[in-house]
């Protein structure tokens, strides 16, 4: 039996989240693995480790030179948004294929991003970069309000927000700079123009500069005037591919990407798809497990065979839908309660995962004085024969949900979530 291709995978992340691509990548090659910490349950998966925060360039670098010298490394890979720059030098370190650590940093930076859109005539949405709440106040006049204010290198809806109108850009601007100023790449603020219409992100797998649109994610985000994502659905058969699927690929193209994973944001507005970012790797919240689900395609394993010089297998095989539903608190406060009807979980075969990020007794804080992020209760996943089943069954189980919080002020009353009404994403 042919011995198997050895890969490095750095920062593989949380198990909720990320488990299911360590575990991807292990049925097929042999991983050693660069992470912050001593690994518990990634010790399933792997062969060897070294322990280096990746923001460490310097001993992230080490630790890639101890591995190379312990084993023949074919590839190099990592899921983690905040460490793709750092990866990608590693790999022209190691000798090994990656894209360039500047076509890497212009994904980091949402201004570079339009800008590049700009150039190769991309839809996009207009932008100026501010430094300071005067420079975002010019930046807003200019453009028209509603205007959106970001990081302009973060990551995870941090810091985002919308304001309409110039009361609100003060807030704006301090809730996108606290997300700047924790930022490795760029400490300004991004204001841009606001697009209306659903979001949604398209999931493609590009190779050798070839660019292949696999799934579209459909979207549901919270309440105004935050843009966290609260639920996504994938369905094999969607036939808003075929329309977005050149438009990402273009975006994709614009950045010099050209090898990898990239999950691309846009929106649906009445001027047609226009972009909102490119993501260099494979989307979080679990939409990678969705898509597999979904239309058979394992992006965890197409990138670690695009890492290796191999061609990824893109065949798809169900022709299913299946999402997600992030679980947040109506209020901030103690955690008091979390929990489906007795039964329901285990009598139900298309909830296919239910998993807690908080304990009872926690405290949650919703922005503006936390983040949507951090105040995640837990999710659960659905699978069915189309999106409208998978927001139908998502609707039954939010029924048979109770999430309760104690404000810190005031005694608690049991609260449901709410989730809009069916193909409504703002």
């Amino acid at each position: 039996m042919p011995s198997r291709s050895t890969v490095l995978v750095v920062a593989p992340a949380d198990e909720a989240l990320r488990g299911y691509c360590l575990d991807s990548v292990a049925a097929a090659y042999d991983i050693v693995l660069i992470t912050h910490s001593a690994p518990t349950w990634e010790r399933r998966c792997i062969r060897d480790v070294e322990i280096a925060d990746p923001a460490d360039e310097t001993a992230l670098l080490a630790a890639g030179r101890a591995l190379a010298a312990r084993h023949t490394l074919q590839g190099v890979v990592t899921w983690s948004e905040w460490d793709l720059v750092n990866v990608a030098r590693l790999a022209e370190h190691l000798g090994l294929r990656t894209n360039t650590p500047q076509v890497m940093l212009d994904c980091r930076n949402k201004a570079a991003q339009r800008t590049l859109f700009a150039r190769h005539r991309v839809p996009s949405a207009k932008a100026m970069t501010a430094h300071t709440l005067l420079e975002a106040a010019l930046a807003a006049e200019t453009i028209g309000y509603p205007v959106v204010l970001k990081p302009a290198a973060y990551a995870a809806s941090i810091g985002v927000s919308r304001a309409a109108g110039a009361e609100d850009l003060p807030g704006a601007f301090d809730f996108a700079r606290e997300g700047a100023d924790r930022s490795r790449e760029s400490h300004a603020v991004l204001v841009e123009e606001y697009l209306h219409g659903p979001e949604i992100s398209v999931e493609c797998v590009t190779h050798r500069g070839t660019t292949r649109a696999v799934a579209v994610t459909r979207k549901t985000l919270g309440p105004a005037p935050y843009f966290e994502e609260i639920a996504h659905s994938v369905d094999a058969n969607d036939t808003l591919l075929v329309q977005v699927g050149p438009v990402a690929a273009a975006a994709v193209r614009a950045l010099g990407l050209t090898d990898g994973i990239q999950h691309v944001e846009m929106r649906l507005t009445d001027a047609g798809p226009r972009l909102i970012e490119v993501n260099a790797r494979i989307a979080g919240d679990l939409i990678g497990q969705l898509v597999h689900l979904a239309t058979g395609v394992d992006l965890a394993r197409a990138a670690a065979d695009i890492a290796c010089g191999t061609t990824p297998d893109l065949t798809r095989t169900p022709r299913t839908a299946a999402g997600i539903r992030l679980l947040y608190p109506n209020g901030s406060g103690t955690l008091t309660a979390r929990q489906f009807t007795d039964g329901f979980a285990a009598h139900t075969p298309w909830l296919r995962q239910v998993h807690w990020l908080r304990e009872v007794g926690d405290t949650v804080t919703l922005p503006p004085h936390g983040s949507m992020y951090s105040a995640r209760v837990g999710f659960f996943t659905v699978t069915g024969t189309s999106t409208r089943q998978v927001e139908q069954r998502t609707r039954l189980a939010l029924d048979q949900l109770t999430l309760t919080t104690t404000p810190l002020t005031q005694r608690s009353t049991p609260r449901r979530p709410h989730l809009p009404e069916a193909g409504t994403r703002a």
